[in-house]
């Protein structure tokens, strides 16, 4: 209502505004426009803000659903290896496996570690079980294939997702290469003596013996994938790459169980 009622005004006000309106007022644009231009400039820090920030973000820890299966499996390597160790877990599912092992670095210089690992695994895993697959499948390309193939079905609640892959022996090639696209105990402990002392040198010599299955594990620190060459005899500790690298800087073992993670 007072839209209507104001051009019908006849205040001295009201008449210069009109006369000022036809006229046409340069500073009326300048006062528009630098409005315009103070939003253009905020939007445009506001954009660039959340791009900057984004380098900041730390890597996300994998996550895993474990189901039935996968929990039993890890409650069973967890008991075997607190057995084994007489150290206990207060923890539950992968913590509690972690947490054994970090005990036991802790505890144990590495050759004790690694009697320890192999001796929880004779009694996880049933002798006579062991000595069927030895006398059934010696040493041969179906039977390495097969390792990898099972490793890649039923090992990945201890490793986490893998695939098989081909490589080179004996002049042929064979589907003898489990690749472990990031293994998860690396990941949760992240600790090289542990993945080193716990894992790879007690595992190769169990296949070995066990098993007779040579199996070289080859693991990548700097992405922690992992390759398991079934076949492939280890290099000698002296020569083996894997036990001269130095542990990480944020080394979870070291930090929570002041251990000695140099391998």
């Amino acid at each position: 209502m007072e839209a209507k009622l104001l051009p019908q005004s006849r205040s001295p006000i009201a008449t210069a505004l009109r006369r000022r309106h036809k006229q046409g007022c340069s500073s009326t644009v300048a006062v528009l426009a630098r409005p315009a231009e103070n939003i253009t400039g905020i939007t445009e820090k506001l954009i660039l803000k959340p791009a900057e920030s984004k380098t900041e973000v730390a890597p996300k820890t994998s996550v895993y659903n474990d189901n039935w299966f996968d929990l039993m499996a890890i409650n069973h390597l967890s008991q075997s290896l607190q057995s084994a160790s007489g150290l206990k877990s207060r923890k539950s599912g992968y913590e509690s496996l972690v947490e054994a092992a970090a005990m036991m670095s802790k505890n144990f210089n590495p050759n004790r570690q690694h009697e320890l690992v192999i001796q929880a695994l004779d009694s996880a895993i049933p002798k006579i079980i062991l000595n069927m697959i030895k006398a059934l499948l010696p040493q041969s390309q179906f039977t390495r294939e097969y390792f990898a193939a099972f490793t890649t079905v039923f090992f990945s609640w201890l490793v986490g997702p893998s695939e098989v892959k081909e490589s080179e022996l004996n002049g042929r090639r064979e589907k003898n290469v489990v690749h472990v696209k990031k293994c998860r105990f690396l990941e949760q402990s992240n600790c090289v003596g542990m993945c080193i002392n716990l894992c790879k040198m007690p595992s190769q010599a169990f296949i070995k013996d066990s098993l007779g299955m040579p199996v070289n594990m080859v693991p990548n620190f700097d992405d922690m994938s992992c390759k398991m060459i079934f076949g492939q005899d280890p290099p000698a500790s002296n020569d083996d790459p894997a036990l001269k690298q130095p542990c990480y800087k944020l080394c979870t073992a070291n930090q929570k169980h002041t251990v000695r993670c140099s391998s």
